[in-house]
This record gives structure tokens, C-alpha cells and sequence, in this order.
């Protein structure tokens, strides 16, 4: 009975046994100063796109244009930090415990390598996830504030130059839908969505990768490649027309799991335009993303575990 027990306590998944490594990694990655400086960053970006709107109102729809660069530079930021942050966080992760010897420590108990890589996945995640949610909540109210402001000047506007109650509805309205709304929610949900694939793939490359500078760099070379992947796959086959085999579709297919289509994850520039993103696309993002994640996470664990410590 009692070798029975063990047998469940250690076994290859026990989600309070990873939930306890995500929260040692989440506490491990806010003392490190990366993070502040990053999260800085983010933040001075912001207040830059709230303060400085360098042009005059020319055209009917300047007000909505203010909005759309504000919700641009904030994005671009967030952006930015959460995949730079979830590279070099992951990169990181397991270098520092071999050099803390706390790999040894953690493997010893024994803890599953596939619990240890979790883990460490999900704390990276957890505070990736964090820092997102509190930019979103700064840029939520700066851009309220904001948008409040435009529609007060912009009715004021109005009813000096006599327009009809009708008309200025309709300027309420297009100004209010680059305001905060559950589109841009959408996109910075993928922003996130990337941020966990570059996660996981950059977990994959540390697993075998000795230095921490090649996986970054390699992770960073994957991620702007992501962009460029469909274009590429779409001209090859083109290109190979009717003669395309099926290998040669296999092969596409293959690179596509190596090489995420992030081009897929184009809503964030729609919900920074003010445009509907719908609810089944955002779904299927989702699956997506948990695909890829499930993917490299399973890859990983599969060359993690021959490694000798």
C-alpha cells in the first residue's frame, strides 16, 4: 500500500506538485530586475502615447485616428515586453537552476521532469499574464479618460458649427468604438497567446541548448518567422502548382508546427482599428494556441528527460 502511495505521489503529472515549482519560478522571476525595467518601460510607453499627440485636429475623423495611435503605441509596448519578457524568462530558467544547483535538489525528491518543465512553463506564464493584465488596466483608464475627453470636445465642436442631433450621435459613437470595448480585449488576449507559444518553444530550445544566448536568439529568430510563414508556405506551393505532392504538402504542413503562423493572430491589429473581432475566430486562437503550447511542451519533455544531471 504504501509503495502504492509513492507510486501516485511521484507519479509523470500531479498538478499541486506543479503548481508548487510555477509558484517557486513566479516568486524567482519578480526579484529579477529584468522584469521592473521591462514593466517600466511599458508603463513610460504609455504615459508617452497619453501625453504627446503631436498634430492638429484637420480632418472629421482626427479624434478617432488620436485613439487608434494611442491604442497602437500602448499595444506595440505590450507586445514587446511579453515576448521579449517570455523569451528571456524561460531561457533563463533552467541555466540559473543548474547553476543554483536547485535542479538537483527539485530531481532528487524525485520530482517527473515533465512536472519540472511545467512548472517552470506556467510561472513564466503566471507572471507574463500579470504584468499584461496590469498594462491593460493602465491603458484601460488612460484611454477612457481620453476618449472622454475627445467626445466632449467633439460635441462641443458640434454645437458651435450647428450640427444636427443625429450627426452627433453617429461622432459619439465612432469615437466611443476606439474607446475600451471587448475587441481590444481580444487582441491583447493575443498578444498574450503568443507570448505563451514563444514561452513553450523557447523552453523546447533550452532543453537542449547549453547557452542561453543561443536560445534567445534562436527564439527571437523563430518568432519573426512566424510572421512570414504563411506568405512563404503560400508562395512555395504556388510556385509548385498542380505538381505539388503530397509529400511536399506534408512538408509545409510540418514546418507550419515548427514554425507557429502567427499571421493567424492578426486581430490585434483589427481591435486597434476599432473593428468587431468575432467570438468563433477568438475560440479558435485559443485552440491554437493550446496546440502549439501542448506541441513544444511534449517535445521538450521528450529531450529533457535523457538529459544526465
Amino acid at each position: 500500500m504504501n509503495k502504492e502511495s509513492k507510486m501516485r505521489r511521484n507519479g509523470i503529472f500531479s498538478p499541486s506538485r506543479i503548481l508548487v515549482i510555477a509558484n517557486h519560478t513566479f516568486t524567482q522571476l519578480v526579484r529579477m530586475k529584468v522584469f521592473y525595467f521591462l514593466a517600466v518601460f511599458a508603463v513610460l510607453m504609455l504615459g508617452a502615447s497619453y501625453f504627446e499627440m503631436p498634430w492638429s485636429r484637420t480632418t472629421e475623423d482626427s479624434a478617432e485616428q488620436e485613439l487608434i495611435i494611442l491604442k497602437s503605441t500602448a499595444m506595440g509596448a505590450m507586445a514587446m515586453f511579453s515576448v521579449l519578457f517570455a523569451i528571456a524568462a524561460t531561457a533563463l530558467l533552467i541555466p540559473k537552476d543548474l547553476e543554483d544547483r536547485t535542479l538537483y535538489t527539485i530531481l532528487s525528491k524525485p520530482v517527473p521532469r515533465f512536472d519540472y518543465l511545467l512548472g517552470k512553463l506556467i510561472g513564466v506564464l503566471l507572471l507574463v499574464g500579470s504584468s499584461l493584465l496590469l498594462m491593460d488596466m493602465v491603458l484601460s483608464v488612460i484611454l477612457n479618460s481620453r476618449t472622454d475627453a475627445l467626445i466632449a470636445i467633439e460635441m462641443e465642436k458640434g454645437m458651435q458649427l450647428g450640427w444636427q442631433q443625429e450627426y452627433l450621435d453617429i461622432r459619439r459613437e465612432g469615437i466611443a468604438q476606439q474607446g475600451v470595448t471587448w475587441d481590444l480585449q481580444a487582441g491583447i488576449g493575443a498578444i498574450l497567446f503568443k507570448a505563451i507559444i514563444m514561452a513553450s518553444i523557447a523552453l523546447l530550445i533550452s532543453t537542449f541548448s547549453s547557452s542561453t544566448l543561443f536560445t534567445i536568439v534562436i527564439s527571437v529568430v523563430i518568432y519573426f518567422t512566424g510572421h512570414f510563414t504563411a506568405d512563404a508556405r503560400n508562395y512555395w506551393l504556388q510556385n509548385q502548382g498542380a505538381e505539388a505532392s503530397t509529400q511536399v504538402k506534408l512538408l509545409s504542413q510540418g514546418a507550419a508546427l515548427l514554425f507557429p503562423d502567427f499571421q493567424l493572430y492578426n486581430i490585434i491589429d483589427a481591435s486597434i482599428e476599432g473593428k468587431k473581432v468575432p467570438a468563433g475566430i477568438f475560440k479558435r486562437l485559443t485552440t491554437l494556441t493550446f496546440f502549439y503550447t501542448a506541441i513544444y511542451s511534449v517535445l521538450a519533455w521528450f529531450t529533457f528527460r535523457k538529459k544526465e544531471f
